[in-house]
């Protein structure tokens, strides 16, 4: 190389480094008039997207990297003070900032508070929930294709551990909400996170409760890692507060780990590593069960993945549950269409470590049950929202010598011999109904008419005497109305359910209830507890037909001054056709106690339907052509013209006999 390129290279290096140092030195000097213009940028900012007002009465570099201010407020317009700090130092990495990363070294915060107001004049933090947005930035966003979640994912933590420190003070700090008289208020006395251990107390105040909580552990904010434990002095636990007074929802732990053991964004995708366990996990709400529901131990060693259009909880994360062990699998896709997936997968264990680690409070009816041999089970769900008819439900059990030793609470064998039944409603037992031949309204399933039982499998459960508790296809359609309606708008109830919720079960609307009833019908159906001609006599024989009637022994007088033998077909169809709400069936008839032409019509389409199964011929819709008309009892009920509808509550059916 000649002499003359080489000075010319010596003299551009020494140019631009010299260059480079006078900027430094200029940044140096003119650093507070820096910081104060960004303020004001900041300020500026949060007034036009926010409508708040953001200040800081003094701001000040302490040293190169070191800034310190003061009386720092953020104070919505027209509402309540979001955020205060009386005194802020930290320290900024210089060389980050030129990468575009804000990232903390140090951090000392004294006498501060957030605050989330919510009152008849509105919230305080609204408009940090709905930004304004610039024209520049609709365009873009309306232009932009589909999120990437593993790249939006990975963005906003890097973000947020950036802003962590890896040494930080906090004092006097306190995050305060209001939500409509709703208060809570958890404070610190001192939060110390240095050589990568946290340790802070936390002193928790409600309109219902005060108690105190301990957090401490592991916290390494730029390799990605923590292992914090969460605990309480208090005998009783932690309490969760807020949720008691807004949702009516008791809870409360022990303790709570939580552990990341890695964050990493490689070809495409994000993916969080770590695991989390829970003690002596309370909960207590009336749409859950009765009591409180206590699961002892959960654990859950969790692989997260994101992708440019999924989030996913693989295969390879393991769940505990007490004694049971399982793998989880959920996903949710929108690469074509918007579908929603769970797979569970527990491998063989033993039936009685099931039964043991089944929360309590939330199976009581199991308690005392002893299973002996083993099982394994697959659950595979797919939910497509664009196309809900193609939902997948498919739960495979296979059962190793399982056999039920021992009942709990609900003897299902019960059903075989003689017992009483009592109906229950608005929570009051009513009266006895003796299931025995010596109860003088009660059929043996031989002596009801052929019509009245075929009738009620076809309004009730046609596949009653082929399937075993439930029906596949119906519990699809059921989970497909119940999202699109986002509640509990459908059932896919058999007389199987039906039988044991009316036998063994409240009428309470909680899940402790249905679960228990799905599990009490398996259990009685798969180990062929109780025939299935067994189920359908008690059946038909203790549910509600009309005001205090049960059984249709006493439905048979009661509308007809019949005994169930001697129903004809018509009549057998009013009766099946009632049972979902027996008390209205007054409504059914005209001002002579005789159906109305809209209900003859809809039993020709039930006698139609039974035809088409061969469960009627032409000659039984022949003979059968008279009108149905009430004779027993229920006749009073019937509104006449310018007559009110007798009080349901006084007749009673063991005022008639036969």
């Amino acid at each position: 190389m000649k002499k003359s390129t080489k000075k010319k290279i010596y003299i551009s290096l020494g140019s631009f480094f010299g260059l480079l140092i006078l900027a430094l030195i200029a940044v140096f000097i003119f650093r507070d008039q820096l910081l104060h213009k960004a303020i004001d940028k900041v300020s500026d900012k949060i007034a036009e997207d926010y409508d708040a007002k953001f200040s800081i009465k003094e701001a000040r570099f302490t040293a190169f990297s070191s800034i310190e201010m003061k009386d720092i407020l953020l104070v919505p317009n027209h509402a309540d003070t979001l955020f205060s700090v009386k005194s802020l130092n930290t320290e900024v990495n210089f060389w980050k900032l030129f990468t575009g990363d804000l990232q903390l070294g140090r951090l000392v915060v004294k006498d501060g508070f957030i605050q989330l107001v919510k009152n008849a004049q509105g919230k305080n933090f609204e408009s940090f929930l709905h930004p304004k947005k610039d024209a520049e930035a609709v365009e873009e966003e309306s232009t932009n294709e589909r999120k990437n979640y593993a790249k939006l994912g990975y963005r906003i933590l890097n973000r947020a551990l950036n802003l962590i420190p890896t040494n930080m003070q906090l004092e006097n700090i306190a995050l305060r909400m209001d939500d409509m008289g709703r208060k809570v208020t958890m404070k610190m006395d001192k939060l110390d996170l240095s050589d990568k251990r946290l340790q802070t107390t936390i002193d928790v105040s409600t309109n219902t409760f005060s108690q105190q909580w301990k957090i401490s552990g592991f916290a390494d904010p730029r390799d990605k890692k923590t292992d914090l434990h969460f605990y309480s002095t208090d005998s009783a636990g932690i309490k969760v507060p807020y949720v008691d007074e807004r949702y009516n929802l008791k809870s409360g732990f022990d303790s709570i780990r939580l552990k990341v053991d890695d964050i990493d964004y490689s070809g495409g995708e994000m993916k969080i590593d770590g695991y989390s366990s829970i003690a002596n996990l309370r909960v207590n709400h009336p749409k859950i069960a009765s009591k409180d529901v206590v699961i002892e131990n959960a654990q859950f060693d969790y692989h997260f993945l994101f992708g440019a259009d999924f989030m996913r909880v693989d295969s390879s994360s393991v769940a505990v549950l007490n004694k049971i062990k399982f793998n989880p699998y959920a996903e949710y896709n929108v690469e074509e269409d918007t579908i929603y997936k769970l797979k569970v997968d527990i491998p063989k264990m033993q039936a009685q470590d099931f039964i043991t680690s089944l929360p309590k409070g939330l199976f009581t009816h199991f308690e005392g049950m002893e299973a002996t041999g083993a099982f394994d089970y697959k659950l595979d769900f797919a939910y497509n929202k664009n196309k809900p008819n193609k939902t997948v439900f498919n739960s495979t059990l296979n059962k190793d010598n399982l056999k039920i030793v021992k009942y709990g609470e609900a003897d299902l064998a019960k059903l075989n011999g003689s017992f009483t039944y009592r109906a229950i409603e608005n929570g009051r037992r009513l009266r006895p109904i003796l299931v025995n031949p010596v109860n003088i309204y009660y059929t043996p399933l031989d002596q009801i008419s052929p019509y009245l039982k075929r009738a009620v499998l076809t309004t009730e459960d046609p596949s009653f005497y082929q399937h075993r508790g439930f029906i596949p296809d119906a519990f699809r359609q059921s989970i497909v109305q119940n999202i699109k309606t986002k509640r509990f708008a459908r059932g896919a109830s058999t007389i199987s359910m039906q039988l044991i919720k009316n036998v063994f079960l409240t009428r309470e609307k909680t899940l402790s209830r249905k679960l228990e009833e799905i599990l009490m019908v398996y259990i009685m159906e798969n180990n062929h507890i109780v025939s299935k001609n067994r189920m359908y006599e008690v059946y038909l024989n203790i549910i509600e037909w009309g005001p205090n009637v049960y059984g249709i022994g006493e439905a048979s007088l009661f509308y007809f001054l019949k005994h169930p033998s001697e129903l004809n077909l018509n009549e057998s169809l009013f009766l099946a056709s009632i049972i979902p709400k027996p008390k209205g069936f007054m409504w059914q008839f005209d001002g002579e106690a005789t159906l109305k032409p809209y209900i003859v019509k809809r039993n020709s389409y039930l006698k139609n339907t039974m035809m088409r199964r061969g469960w009627l011929t032409s000659n039984d819709t022949t003979a059968q052509t008279k009108k149905v008309v009430l004779y027993g009892a229920a006749r009073a009920y019937v509104k006449k013209e310018d007559e009110k509808i007798i009080n349901v509550d006084t007749l009673n059916v063991d005022e008639f006999d036969f």
